[in-house]
């Protein structure tokens, strides 16, 4: 399949929905409230209600002020938002899906490298999010099993995998208007109990509570082009991606608000939400709209296999994809496993600078995105730097993996500083390195 990097021309009105495979071109249906709504509802998520205690407190006894805290997930989440957003404008200059993107950087066959990578995370978050959108159900509906509200939530995810493009439609003109009101609502509420000073509290950490941000938000880099390249024009794709952090910040801030209100811990944010008047309706609001996460991640693990085989049914690859992961909320045990899949988005960090230079300085927005394009293995370089950069500042919590690049740390003798970001300086190195590498090319060709 030979896939151009110039703009792709909207098809006939009349094809509304994604086709079947790669082969086909893709319908440019979505407009810009339609990615709108699509991006601020991926932003809003429970798991940022309770990941705001990784902003408030990223040491474990030292929690950052309320100003630190908020200027934290400000920046943290402009940073990751941007990334998104660029990324989405690629896809949507391109027409072409997120993994798809990666021929054009690292090569046809060494983009399946992250490909593989990619399907991992998806299939990972997927389950997640509906094993919390169970979870979530039952502290409303008790009396129900937890794996009759799995088997629903798997049942409704894979159901919207079908009809993506009207999956998203639906999103856009009835959950989203619903959602704002119910976050308005709870942040009312909240804002009815006294807050802290300020200023009261430390500011150590605040680069860690930045990287949750960004983290995060960057973990949905490799998803923003399967929903982009559908947009009417480029512009619409990038304001649209946008609208991530406006639901992302809302989160942080209304989870930050509330444990420093009524929840001591963040087990207890479900309850505090749920306590205020109509509570228990505007929480089940926020657990259904949890399913456009579980939506996008088991479609773009079907659309990301694809990349390998572009002829394969997305219809059929997001039932089972979709069967597989309700199987996976089932049976497994995810306490500890966000942390997997933080290190796991650790990987995109750095390849969302790489792609990004490359793609709109070095290449031109040109870029050979067949199946059969041509390997480039200098790429991998800057990759690979930013990577080890990210894990020597911060290599997360998995007490095997942190052991590993801490002894790494000290055998260099490098110690991370209290103004590093992990994120911030993996996106430096790796942008600074995918320019140096293009040097000896860019020196070697006719002027």
């Amino acid at each position: 399949m030979a896939v151009s990097s110039a703009p792709v021309e909207a098809c006939a009105p009349a094809i509304t929905e994604v086709p079947p495979t790669l082969v086909e071109p893709a319908p440019r249906a979505l407009g810009l409230l339609d990615q709108l709504g699509l991006w601020t509802n991926m932003g809003f998520t429970l798991l940022g209600f309770t990941g705001a205690i990784y902003v408030l407190d990223p040491l474990g006894d030292q929690p950052l002020s309320l100003l630190a805290a908020l200027v934290a997930i400000g920046l943290g989440t402009l940073v990751g938002t941007l990334a998104i957003a660029a990324t989405a404008a690629a896809g949507s200059i391109t027409g072409a899906p997120a993994m798809v993107l990666l021929r054009g950087l690292v090569g046809g066959r060494l983009s399946y490298a992250p490909t593989v990578l990619n399907i991992l995370q998806c299939i990972g978050w997927g389950t997640f999010e509906i094993a919390t959108i169970s979870n979530a159900a039952h502290q409303i509906a008790g009396d129900v099993a937890t794996w009759v509200w799995v088997l629903l939530a798997g049942a409704i995810t894979t159901t919207m995998t079908i009809r993506p493009l009207g999956a998203i439609r639906v999103i856009r003109r009835y959950v989203t208007i619903l959602v704002l009101v119910v976050m308005v609502y709870l942040l009312v509420q909240l804002l009815r109990h006294p807050l802290p000073p300020l200023t009261h509290g430390t500011w150590s950490g605040f680069w860690i509570a930045v990287d949750v941000t960004i983290a995060v938000a960057v973990s949905f880099v490799p998803l923003a082009a399967d929903y982009s390249r559908h947009a009417r024009s480029t512009r619409s794709a990038f304001t649209g991606a946008m609208g991530f952090g406006l639901g992302q910040a809302a989160c942080y801030t209304i989870g930050l608000i509330a444990l420093l209100t009524v929840a001591k811990s963040p087990d207890e944010i479900a309850g505090a939400f749920i306590a205020v008047p109509l509570g228990t309706l505007c929480f089940a609001v926020l657990a259904t709209r949890e399913l456009d996460l579980a939506f996008a991640d088991v479609y773009s693990t079907a659309v990301s296999v694809q990349n390998v085989r572009p002829r394969w049914d997305r219809r059929i690859l997001g039932v089972g994809i979709g069967i597989g992961t309700t199987a996976l909320a089932l049976w497994l045990g995810i306490d500890r496993y966000p942390d997997f899949l933080y290190l796991l988005g650790s990987v995109f960090v750095p390849l969302a600078a790489v792609l990004l230079v490359d793609f709109y300085v070095l290449s031109g927005r040109q870029w050979d995105l067949s199946e059969t394009a041509p390997t480039r293995w200098r790429n991998l370089i800057p990759w690979a730097l930013g990577f080890c950069t990210y894990q020597l500042i911060n290599p997360g919590t998995l007490s095997g993996w942190r052991s590993m690049w801490t002894s790494i740390a000290d055998g260099i003798g490098f110690t991370p500083q209290t103004w590093m970001s992990a994120s911030l300086c993996a996106l430096v190195v790796s942008a600074a390195a995918t320019v140096a590498v293009a040097i000896p090319g860019k020196l070697r060709t006719p002027a």
